[in-house]
């Protein structure tokens, strides 16, 4: 442990080979970080300027893009610092914070997943009822109780966290995720059920709330016309594939974080690696090439940028 000014001090103990290959890394992840700020940038402004997108899927959706931004900017910064560093090292109350925001971000993406599910339900299975339902309100609530439920049970934990004793000073992670309950000298039974009810409240209820709706739409679909199953199709399609992958990085980082001891660095450092990818740059790619509107935003996007660049 180190100590300085009584503020304790962490080592992120998860790279692999850093001293060997610290500038690759480093090009790497500034590029990675680059290409998921301006690929989701990108949807939310087109969502944003053209009218025709302002309709509540599309601002779901933007919303959903702008969570990807911060929860890259969560990680991304500390650890492109922390490649270029001798040391790295993070004080405690900074962990729980850079936590609290991961997580919240992570809660707030089932939420507005759930919100998008509920969304595309009312669109298909009571399209008459949908202006009513689906009006300016109704998306404002959901968009403000998706940030802000997460957030207040994050805070909890974190309460719950800074109350700890911690035996040992090394993560065996990149950055500060759920691994931190192995500082503890001793496993606290509070901060386990309350885990538990959390990861409940924001992610697997909403999940069941998805599949719920999900196999509605499925079942009104098929007893419907091929118009109304080729809708469903595709504005529903782009969701799951975002639940899918989303769904695969919580799963690595409640279940295979928990059994790091069984996995070597470079492996963890992997997966960790595809964790953070392909969760925030994946979003812009799924929604720019299978909405159709977006996709045609994108099209009239890049041939005035080609026009201009011929000029």
């Amino acid at each position: 442990m180190d100590v300085e000014l009584n503020v304790t001090l962490l080592t992120l103990g998860g790279f692999a080979e850093l001293h060997k290959y610290r500038y690759l890394y480093f090009v790497v992840t500034f590029i990675l970080y680059i290409l998921i700020l301006c690929f989701n940038s990108t949807i939310v402004c087109l969502i944003w300027t053209h009218t025709n997108l302002h309709e509540p899927m599309y601002i779901f959706i933007a919303a959903l893009l702008i969570n990807s931004v911060l929860y890259s900017m969560t990680i991304y910064p500390k650890l492109l610092s922390d490649v270029l560093s001798e040391k790295q090292i993070i004080s405690y109350p900074l962990c729980l914070f850079q936590g609290f925001l991961y997580y919240t971000s992570a809660g707030s993406e089932f939420l507005l997943l759930a919100a998008m599910a509920y969304d595309r339900y009312v669109s298909i299975c009571k399209p008459l009822q949908y202006p009513v339902i689906m009006n300016r309100i109704t998306i404002y609530v959901s968009l403000v109780l998706a940030w802000i439920i997460p957030a207040f049970e994050i805070a909890v934990s974190v309460v719950l966290y800074s109350n700890v004793k911690l035996c040992s000073f090394t993560l065996t992670g990149i950055f500060c995720n759920n691994s931190g309950y192995k500082l503890q000298c001793v496993s606290s039974v509070a901060i386990s059920i309350y885990g538990m009810v959390m990861l409940i409240n924001i992610a697997l209820l909403p999940m069941l709330f998805i599949l719920f709706t999900y196999i509605r739409i499925v079942r009104i679909s098929y007893q419907s016309c091929r118009e109304v199953r080729k809708k469903a199709v595709k504005t529903c399609l782009p969701h799951l594939l975002v639940l899918i992958n989303f769904s695969c990085f919580i799963v690595f980082d409640v279940i295979i974080v928990r059994l790091e001891s069984d996995l070597s660095k470079t492996l963890r450092l992997i997966l960790t690696f595809q964790s953070i990818l392909f969760h925030p740059l994946l979003n812009p790619i799924i929604y720019g090439l299978k909405m159709n509107e977006i996709f045609k935003s994108l099209k009239i996007l890049f041939c005035h940028v080609t026009v201009a660049g011929n000029i």
